[in-house]
């Protein structure tokens, strides 16, 4: 599939999905929790950019990121349905689309002994606010849609990261890519 294909197909998810990721739907399923990493600009900021981080560092880490990423979300969202309270959830997630941005703007690499808990920490925040707002699903199925839309934003992220050069201007991109979602992080803390 072609990058332009997939980037029109992961912006058209992503429109149709914010009227459903938020609480209040009775219904909430499969469908739902795919359509919630979409639906709120945080969480796909934070997803889209540790496909961006993952696809510039070396070996492992780029396929350690993100997985690491999505189990640690689900295990958030298990601290959730286990009752386990998680302070500062939101703080957290703004927190990871500001250092998110940061670590793609600085064009940073980070050994993976300190990356990947760095990004499994910000997980645990993301899949604790998807339980949060999981109404009345089934937990299995609601985690399994929004498992699989994380996955598919590191992908995007990832594959855009891929497909653009190795140029000085690439760079660039990809460098102020990383400093507009660090500035919408600092939004989000009120910075």
């Amino acid at each position: 599939m072609k990058i332009h294909r997939l980037m029109t197909v992961a912006t058209l998810a992503a429109a149709s999905g914010a009227a459903l990721a938020h609480p209040g739907h009775e219904n909430a399923s499969f469908a739902t929790g795919f359509a919630h990493p979409f639906g709120g600009l945080d969480h796909l900021l934070a997803m889209f950019a540790v496909g961006l981080y993952a696809a510039r560092q070396p070996g492992a880490a780029r396929w350690a990121l993100p997985g690491g990423f999505v189990l640690a979300m689900l295990a958030g969202a298990g601290l959730g349905a286990a009752g386990v309270a998680l302070p500062a959830v939101e703080s957290g997630i703004a927190l990871s689309v500001l250092v998110l941005g940061l670590l793609i703007a600085l064009a940073a690499r980070l050994p993976l002994v300190a990356s990947l808990p760095l990004v499994a920490g910000f997980a645990l925040f993301h899949g604790f606010a998807h339980y949060a707002e999981m109404g009345g699903a089934a937990l299995a199925t609601y985690a399994a849609g929004f498992a699989l839309a994380t996955a598919a934003l590191h992908g995007c992220g990832y594959l855009l990261a891929c497909w653009m050069p190795e140029t000085t201007l690439a760079q660039r991109v990809k460098r102020a890519a990383g400093a507009a979602i660090a500035g919408f992080g600092m939004v989000l803390l009120g910075a």
